[in-house]
Formats: C-alpha cells, sequence, structure tokens
C-alpha cells in the first residue's frame, strides 16, 4: 500500500503519493487565485456598469441641450461616444477575461482530480470521479484589446 512509504512511485509508476498531493496543492492554490481574479473582474464590471449608466445620462443631457440650441457644437456628444465605446471595450474585455479564467479554472481542477486519482487509485467506493477536461483549448480567441477589433459575441 502506498501510505508505508509516502515517496514510493505507485504501481502503475505513477508520481509518488506525496509529490502528486504537492502538485494538487499548488494547483488547487492557482485555481482559488483565479477564483479571486474572477470576483475582482466582476467588480470591475459592475462599475463599468454604473459608469455606463453615467455617460448614457450625460448624453442625453447633451442631447436636450442640443435640441435647445441647435447653433451649439456637437463636439460634446463625439466625445461622449468615444468615452461609451470605450467602456463597451472595457467591458468586453471583462468578459473575456472571465470567460478564460473560467475556463482555466476547470481545466486546473480537472488535472487536480486527476493527479489525485491517478495517485490514490480506487478505494473501497470505487474510483474517484474525474471531470471530463473542456474539449476546446481556449474560450476566447482575441488577443488584444483594441477598439473595433473586438469579436462581439
Amino acid at each position: 500500500m502506498l501510505a508505508n512509504d509516502p515517496t514510493a512511485a505507485p504501481p502503475a509508476g505513477g508520481l509518488p503519493l506525496m509529490q502528486a498531493a504537492d502538485l494538487q496543492d499548488h494547483l488547487l492554490v492557482v485555481s482559488n487565485d483565479l477564483d479571486r481574479l474572477q470576483r475582482l473582474l466582476a467588480d470591475a464590471g459592475d462599475s463599468l456598469l454604473a459608469h455606463f449608466h453615467g455617460a448614457s445620462s450625460e448624453m442625453k443631457r447633451v442631447q436636450d441641450i442640443l435640441t435647445e440650441h441647435p447653433h451649439l457644437s456637437h463636439d460634446e456628444l463625439s466625445q461622449a461616444l468615444t468615452h461609451l465605446a470605450g467602456a463597451i471595450t472595457a467591458m468586453q474585455f471583462q468578459d473575456m477575461a472571465s470567460q478564460l479564467i473560467a475556463h482555466t479554472t476547470r481545466r486546473l481542477r480537472g488535472c487536480a482530480d486527476r493527479i489525485a486519482s491517478d495517485a490514490l487509485g480506487a478505494d473501497e467506493d470505487g474510483a474517484a470521479v474525474v471531470e471530463d477536461m473542456p474539449l476546446r483549448p481556449n474560450p476566447v480567441t482575441q488577443d488584444e484589446m483594441d477598439a473595433g477589433s473586438v469579436e462581439l459575441f
């Protein structure tokens, strides 16, 4: 049994139990860090949404002023629209980053489960259930965030 020598490789030639447990711990720590990053991105997304509402209110105010005074410049409205386009790009970045983090977290947890399953083998309840890895290597194809280069989803 592996419990007698935690450094001995399992019969199938896999990782020794202690190395597998250490690797699994590292993968789960990274997974937890990604969960924290996901929460930070969600907070940033909430802040962006609040700014969208603010920009929308400002654009409405500028539209009302231009309606009342048609001789005024439309520069204010153009500037507001530019800011709104930047906010939309940032919001799309937040969504893509969240998708990538969720995908990476699933892969890391799957690796950790697989390592534990391979190192420990079956117990009296049978083999551990290990979730299949995502088939796609990456759910996000964008690798830059320039205005106009964002793929809408």
